[in-house]
């Protein structure tokens, strides 16, 4: 039997989740990276369910990544969270790897906080800055858009100059000032892995204007374009990239920046959330 096209089986996955979330459709989604995704376990009146539990939903084995995803309220905000996320180096496509995002917004979360763990390629920012992204640089070699498009949701060539809404931005770095926490801003740059990038890699990546680099977020801003939805992104840079400090790069270091600075990364997710409350961002 053949595959359910994508429309229906976002609508699977919807029909799967909302008898174990609350009547009123979530305002918010968030889809929290590496060794971030405790934030999630803060949302009150908390529910969550098993990725292995949503048709069609991919579940990660990478650490960091728990494969639950969270209803519940924080701020005065009705949100649902992705404790973890897939990654194309784990033999998905980007279509694939999109997938939840897609089910966060037919869910009714028309903002979408997309969080990740990043490679510095700015020298002067230490392990367990934050950056708001700016915009972003896809290098991944497929795009979650590939394929034939169906109008139910969304149109067939999205533009991307408001990927990252500014007026979201400006919201953000407002509420990160209030609550005296450092933010930078810069531009992202997705690459495949799983490999970190190459010290000649990282010099490209410089000269092409990127400031932090990773191995996901893209696919899902790019059908949250494609969706009509709104995107907050922030990178947690827990190491600088190959050939800065001539240090060899592992993925235990990502973990540990990463929980290093959660509770900076928590008020920061707290000031944001509030303050899309306080602004009437959310309905």
């Amino acid at each position: 039997m053949s595959l359910p096209g994508l429309y229906d089986r976002v609508q699977e996955a919807v029909a799967a989740i909302k008898p174990g979330a609350s009547s009123e459709a979530p305002q918010i989604g968030l889809i929290l990276g590496s060794g971030l995704g405790g934030f999630a376990d803060k949302l009150e009146d908390a529910k969550a369910i098993s990725y292995g539990d949503i048709p069609h939903f991919p579940h990660s084995h990478v650490v960091g990544h728990a494969g639950k995803l969270v209803l519940g309220t924080r701020k005065g905000a009705r949100c649902v969270a992705m404790q973890g996320r897939v990654h194309m180096y784990e033999g998905h496509d980007a279509a694939t790897v999109a997938f939840p995002a897609r089910v966060l917004i037919a869910l009714g979360a028309k903002i979408l906080i997309v969080t990740n763990a990043a490679g510095g390629l700015e020298a002067s920012w230490p392990p367990g800055t934050l950056m708001l992204i700016r915009d972003h640089i896809d290098l991944l070699r497929d795009h979650a858009l590939r394929g034939p498009n169906d109008d139910r949701l969304g149109t067939r060539f999205p533009d991307l100059t408001r990927a990252y809404a500014p007026e979201l931005r400006e919201l953000a770095k407002a509420a990160a000032a209030t609550a005296k926490i450092t933010l930078q801003e810069g531009v992202y740059v997705a690459m495949p892995g799983p490999t970190y990038e190459t010290p000649a890699e990282v010099k490209m990546l410089r000269i092409l204007g990127a400031d932090a680099t990773g191995m996901s977020t893209v696919p899902e801003v790019d059908v949250a374009a494609h969706m009509g939805a709104r995107v907050i992104g922030i990178s947690c840079i827990t190491n600088h990239a190959a050939g800065i400090t001539g240090k060899a790069l592992s993925h235990d270091e990502v973990t540990e920046t990463a929980t290093r600075v959660r509770s900076t990364f928590e008020a920061l997710l707290d000031a944001i959330i509030g303050s899309l409350v306080a602004n009437k961002e959310v309905a």
